[in-house]
């Protein structure tokens, strides 16, 4: 398995990673032995870096990598976790669910701890309470050893973040459909400028990208003298770039896994022809068509005086669009409801004061546009389901997540 250094950490990481949000299940819970079975494989065909949180599985998906991360196999691979950034209300809360963490884990240590789904709004908050502080004194008392966040938000608001602290890594949603969206590939470039290691989520859009795709789409990639899938196109693009260190891919089969593999083991940084990359430009060109609203994300617009997210709305409002997608509702609930971080974005809260449009290069009617967005994505009821949310899901969440790690915790002995 290629491996990629990342230069604050000395770490040689391999270029695919394993992610553990999506384990085979079987009647709602984890089909351990066949997951067990397909993470071993990963791992001794070259994985060594396995990533989790605690909401995956319902909170199960740490207490099981505790399971079976254990004597040499523990010490094959990095393990990164993430603290629940929406659940943290006080600094004795951070200390609380690392402890949690360590302990369905079964370790001492855990080699990368990121902070989870990060924005400019919940990382602020989590400053005010002092997140850098317990970072700083986690490390020094050797309960994890390198930090990072995930990130979920536009490029400023990630360089921004990168420049508040001494960060090891971050964890970016990138895809060739994702170039200018959220850190895009500016945010990309900065992190590796500075030495932190770069890992991917969502390669493959969350798996649209792969399986099945446009009959357009198809037919540009069969151009191709060398015959792929949309999946191996998709992670070859990620890879393809030499600021990237891993790709965190979400397996659970095993034709997926050995596809990855020998994906990752193949592709090197800069290694695409160039006859290839015209290849994904026209790819780029059908799902531009398929788009409700032409925008390009170039940031213009931004900061919107009221606080609207605008590219973001339009990307996501795009996607439903492009791939029929049927949660993309809920996915703007909860992104820019201001659930998760704390700061509301959503289309709703246009004023229709007209700056958006002066400043778009596109010239289009950004506020009618807008409410279009609010109306198809949010509806009717929109701020009481952001409010249930907030005051009934979440708290809900984590007290199942608190009784599942105390029961974990008891069945152990």
């Amino acid at each position: 398995m290629q491996k990629r250094r990342i230069k604050k950490t000395g770490d040689e990481i391999s270029a695919l990673g394993f992610g553990a949000m999506r384990l085979p299940t079987k009647n709602g819970r984890i089909e351990k032995e066949l997951a067990k079975k397909q993470i071993y494989y990963a791992i001794d065909h070259g994985v060594n870096f396995i990533d989790t949180a605690l909401p995956y599985h319902g909170g199960s998906s740490e207490s099981f990598l505790g399971e079976i991360l254990s004597g040499e196999y523990r010490d094959k691979v990095k393990l990164c976790t993430k603290m629940p950034s929406w659940s943290i209300k006080k600094y004795e809360d951070m200390e609380k669910y690392l402890q949690i963490q360590l302990e369905k884990l079964q370790t001492d240590c855990i080699d990368y701890y990121f902070i989870h789904s990060l924005g400019k709004g919940s990382f602020e908050k989590l400053v005010k309470l002092g997140v850098l502080e317990f970072l700083e004194d986690a490390k020094e008392k050797g309960k994890i050893k390198n930090t990072g966040f995930s990130f979920h938000d536009n490029t400023d608001a990630f360089k921004g973040i990168v420049d508040a602290y001494h960060w090891d890594a971050c964890l970016i949603q990138y895809n060739y459909l994702d170039e200018k969206n959220q850190a895009g590939t500016e945010g990309v470039k900065y992190a590796a400028s500075q030495g932190m290691g770069v890992f991917i989520m969502e390669p493959l859009k969350g798996g649209l990208l792969a399986g099945e795709v446009p009959p357009e789409v198809t037919q540009i990639w069969d151009k191709s003298e060398v015959k792929r899938t949309p999946a191996d196109w998709a992670l070859r693009w990620v890879l393809n770039h030499p600021e990237v260190t891993c790709v965190v891919s979400g397996m659970n089969h095993e034709s997926q896994i050995k596809e990855n593999l020998m994906v990752a083991d193949e592709v090197l940084p800069n290694s695409l022809t160039d006859g290839e990359l015209k290849l994904y430009d026209e790819v780029k060109e059908v799902y531009r068509n398929l788009m409700k609203i032409d925008c390009t994300g170039c940031g213009y617009c931004m900061p919107c005086p009221a606080g609207v997210d605008i590219p973001s709305c339009f990307g996501l409002y795009n996607q439903k669009y492009m791939f029929n997608e049927k949660m993309t509702w809920f996915i703007y609930l909860v992104r820019f409801g201001g659930t998760f971080s704390g700061n509301e974005a959503h289309a709703g809260l246009c004023t229709s004061c007209g700056k958006c449009v002066r400043a778009c290069p596109q010239k289009l009617e950004i506020p009618e546009l807008l409410g279009d967005v609010s109306q198809d994505l949010g509806g009717r009821g929109f701020k009481y389901r952001v409010k249930i949310m907030g005051s009934v899901v979440m708290p809900l969440m984590d007290a199942y997540l608190s009784l599942n790690s105390r029961f974990s915790r008891k069945s152990r002995g």
